[in-house]
C-alpha cells in the first residue's frame, strides 16, 4: 500500500493538455509519458506521435512495436499514472488477440513469401531486359511492358512488408531490401512512403489527417473536402475551387484514366520530400537509389527501335500497375470517413470504419500481396501477409461480437461500390450553387451522368 500511496496520478483530461510540438505525452497502459524530444528520432516518423498526442496509444503501440521495443519506454516514462482512464470491451478483446497471436509466434513466422517475390522479380526484369534487347518484335514489346509493369507491382508489396517488419534476417539487409525494392526497381522513395502510409495507417480515413484520401483537385470521396479542409499532414488547405469543382464532377469517369498515370504522381511526391527541407532519414542513399532507376529505365526504354514502341512500353507498364493504384483506392474510397484526430482509445473501430477488405481465392492471395486483408492488416501491420487469411475469421468474428462493420467484397464489387461513391460525390459537387462553365457536354453528362 505505501508503493501505491506514492503514485503520481493525472487525468485523462489533463494528460489532452500535452499534445503540441516540444510538450509532447503518451500514454501506455496507464503510464504516461514524455516523448516531446523523441518524436524527432522515431523511426515511424512525427506524424504518428503528433496524431496521438495527450491520449492512451496502447493499442497503436501494440501494433506497431514488437515485444523487445517495451523496455526502451521506462527512460520517457514521467512518473505519473493515468487514474481515470477506461479500456473499452474492444480494446481488451483486441489486446488479447494480439498477444494470442505472438504466443502462437505468427508475427515471427515470415514463411519464404519475400524469398519467392525476389526471385519472381529478377527473372521477370532479366526476361524485360533480353525481350527488349534481343528482339524486334513489337508483340515481344508490348509482353515486355506487361512485365515490367508486373515487377514494379511485387517490388512495391515487397517494400510494403519489408517497411511494416523485417523480412531479412537483420535490419542491414532489410534496410538494404527496402531501398533495392523502393528506389531503385520503382523509383518510388521508401523514405516518401514510411511518411505518408505511418500517417495513412494511424489516421485511417481521417480527411485531413490520411494523405491517401487528400488528391484534391482530381478526387474527392466526401462532400466534407468540398469545404476546402487543411491538409493537417502536408500543412495546407485542400483548396475546393471552380478547378477542383470541374475535376470532381467527373472523377467517376476519370478514375481509371488518371490511375494509369498515378505513377507519375509518385515519381513526382518522391522528388518533392528527397529535395525537400524536412528531414529525411538516409537522404544521400534514397537519392542513390533514385538515381539508380533514373538510369536503368530510360536506358532501357532508349534501346527500343523507336519512339511509337517506346511509348507503347511505357504506357503498358503504367496501365499494368495501375491495377496496384486500384486496389489501394478500393481498400479504402469507399469505407467510411471522418475529420479530426484519431482516437487512441478507438482503434479497432477507426481501423473497421475505414477499410474494405477484397475477397479472392487463396491462389491470388500473391497478386494482391496480401493487402486483400487490409483490415487485418491495419490491425496487425507486423503480421507477416502469409498469417492474414488465417486471422481473417477470427476477426470477422470480432467485428460480429462487437458490431463492428466488416466489408469483405469481390475485386469487381469493390470496383462499383468505388465508382459509386466518386459518382455521389460527383454528383453533389454539379448541384453546388455558384456560377460554373456550362456547355454542351455539361449538359449532357449532367442529365445522364
Amino acid at each position: 500500500m505505501g508503493v501505491e500511496s506514492e503514485k503520481k496520478f493525472i487525468t485523462v483530461e489533463e494528460l489532452k493538455e500535452h499534445n503540441k510540438a516540444g510538450d509532447l505525452w503518451i500514454s501506455i497502459k496507464g503510464k504516461v509519458y514524455n516523448v516531446s524530444n523523441w518524436v524527432k528520432d522515431h523511426p515511424g516518423g512525427d506524424a504518428p506521435l503528433m496524431n496521438l498526442a495527450g491520449q492512451d496509444v496502447t493499442d497503436a503501440f501494440i501494433a506497431y512495436h514488437p515485444g523487445s521495443a517495451w523496455q526502451y519506454l521506462d527512460q520517457f516514462f514521467t512518473g505519473y499514472y493515468v487514474e481515470d482512464f477506461k479500456v473499452s470491451e474492444v480494446s481488451m478483446d483486441y489486446r488479447k488477440l494480439a498477444s494470442d497471436l505472438a504466443r502462437m509466434g505468427l508475427f515471427e513466422n515470415k514463411g519464404h513469401g519475400t524469398l519467392y517475390c525476389l526471385s519472381c522479380v529478377a527473372l521477370m526484369l532479366s526476361l524485360v531486359v533480353y525481350g527488349v534487347l534481343k528482339s524486334e518484335s513489337v508483340l515481344v514489346h508490348l509482353v515486355c511492358g506487361v512485365l515490367l509493369g508486373m515487377l514494379w507491382i511485387q517490388s512495391a508489396y515487397i517494400g510494403h512488408d519489408s517497411g511494416h517488419y523485417q523480412v531479412m534476417s537483420s535490419r542491414k539487409y532489410n534496410n538494404f531490401v527496402q531501398l533495392l525494392s523502393g528506389n531503385c526497381l520503382t523509383g518510388i522513395s521508401i523514405a516518401w512512403w514510411k511518411w505518408t502510409h505511418n500517417a495513412h495507417h494511424i489516421a485511417v480515413n481521417s480527411l485531413d489527417h490520411d494523405p491517401d484520401l487528400q488528391h484534391i483537385p482530381v478526387f474527392a470521396v466526401s462532400t466534407k473536402l468540398f469545404h476546402s479542409l487543411t491538409s493537417c499532414f502536408y500543412g495546407r488547405e485542400l483548396t475546393f475551387d471552380p478547378l477542383a469543382r470541374f475535376l470532381v464532377s467527373y472523377q467517376h469517369f476519370t478514375f481509371y484514366p488518371v490511375m494509369i498515370f498515378g505513377r507519375i504522381n509518385l515519381f513526382i511526391q518522391t522528388f518533392l520530400l528527397v529535395f525537400s527541407k524536412r528531414k529525411v532519414p538516409d537522404r544521400a542513399l534514397n537519392i542513390f537509389g533514385l538515381l539508380v532507376f533514373w538510369t536503368w529505365f530510360p536506358l532501357l526504354v532508349s534501346c527500343l527501335p523507336n519512339w511509337p514502341e517506346r511509348f507503347m512500353f511505357v504506357l503498358t507498364s503504367f496501365a499494368v500497375t495501375s491495377v496496384q493504384h486500384i486496389q489501394f483506392c478500393l481498400n479504402h474510397f469507399s469505407a467510411n470517413v471522418y475529420v479530426g484526430l484519431p482516437n487512441g482509445n478507438d482503434w479497432f473501430e477507426k481501423q473497421a470504419s475505414g477499410t474494405l477488405d477484397i475477397s479472392c481465392a487463396s491462389w491470388m492471395d500473391w497478386f494482391f500481396g496480401g493487402l486483400q486483408f487490409q483490415l487485418e492488416h491495419h490491425l496487425f501491420p507486423r503480421l507477416p501477409r502469409c498469417q492474414l487469411r488465417k486471422i481473417s475469421p477470427v476477426v470477422r468474428d470480432l467485428c460480429k461480437k462487437h458490431n463492428l462493420p466488416y466489408r469483405s467484397l469481390s475485386f469487381w464489387a469493390a470496383n462499383a461500390s468505388t465508382i459509386r461513391t466518386l459518382r455521389t460525390a460527383a454528383m453533389q459537387a454539379r448541384d453546388m450553387t455558384g456560377p460554373v462553365p456550362k456547355n454542351l457536354v455539361w449538359e449532357a453528362v449532367n442529365t445522364h451522368g
